[in-house]
């Protein structure tokens, strides 16, 4: 949380197949904020060996040492700034990563229902595991951050955050202490030096976006049977994450 002197930095958790990348333009737009784009993602990469889109270029051309990462993570701002909004995948945080610069960034967490997650997700990665949607890992640093702050740490639903923009971003600035900002609702369209050398692979649509879409309609289909119990084990998680989540 900001206390009005010391630069804020927001590390906003969440797991693929979800609005991270157009919550990242949200934040850019910002006049008092700068941006990162999954900062880890060369060190899991290279860590892990997953047969990712366009993984050797990614490991060769963003920074693999997740010291450095978090150096440059807990690091001063540029002039002017005063918030640094990192977009962060919760599995990109490998077991073999220290925890301790946690206590140094904001951490803030963005939720998908299951369901839909892992439906979207296994379209991109066949057979997905309970790691790879970062639902384990969001909630070791939802647990983390509460025991060490005694306090209850910001988390927002994807569906809410697409039903009410500026209902869920205007109390998630307020819980961080931040003033919201209109610009945060409406971005131009295109391409940003700050996205990712993935890009290409992934943002096709949040590059022709200029705002929240609303949120698609239920989805009643069965969950296919290799799913099934995967998604009993994501509702799990899931659901001790959105008991705490911001409501309008």
């Amino acid at each position: 949380m900001s206390d009005g002197t010391s630069p804020l930095r927001i590390a906003m958790w969440s797991g693929p197949r979800n609005i991270s990348t157009a919550l990242l333009r949200s934040w850019e737009n910002r006049p008092d904020t700068i941006v990162c784009d999954e900062p880890l993602y060369a060190h899991y990469l290279d860590g892990t060996q997953r047969a990712h889109p366009g993984a050797a270029e990614i490991i060769a051309h963003h920074e693999r040492d997740w010291r450095r990462v978090v150096a440059w993570l807990t690091g001063p701002l540029p002039p002017g700034k005063t918030i640094f909004y990192q977009k962060q995948m919760a599995h990109h945080l490998l077991p073999i990563i220290e925890r301790d610069w946690l206590d140094q960034v904001t951490n803030c967490f963005l939720i998908r229902e299951p369901r839909r997650m892992l439906v979207s997700l296994d379209k991109v990665f066949a057979n997905p595991e309970l790691p790879d949607t970062g639902l384990p890992q969001q909630v070791e640093i939802f647990r983390r951050v509460r025991e060490h702050t005694g306090q209850v740490p910001p988390v927002i639903d994807a569906a809410d955050v697409l039903a009410d923009p500026r209902g869920v971003l205007s109390r998630l600035c307020a819980a961080l202490g931040v003033e919201f900002c209109d610009a945060m609702l409406r971005w131009p369209p295109g391409i940003r030096s700050t996205d990712g050398i993935w890009a290409r692979h992934w943002y096709a649509e949040v590059e022709k976006s200029t705002g929240f879409h609303a949120p698609p309609p239920p989805d009643d289909r069965p969950i296919p049977p290799h799913l099934e119990r995967l998604v009993d084990d994501c509702q799990r998680l899931y659901e001790e994450l959105a008991a705490h989540k911001i409501t309008v």
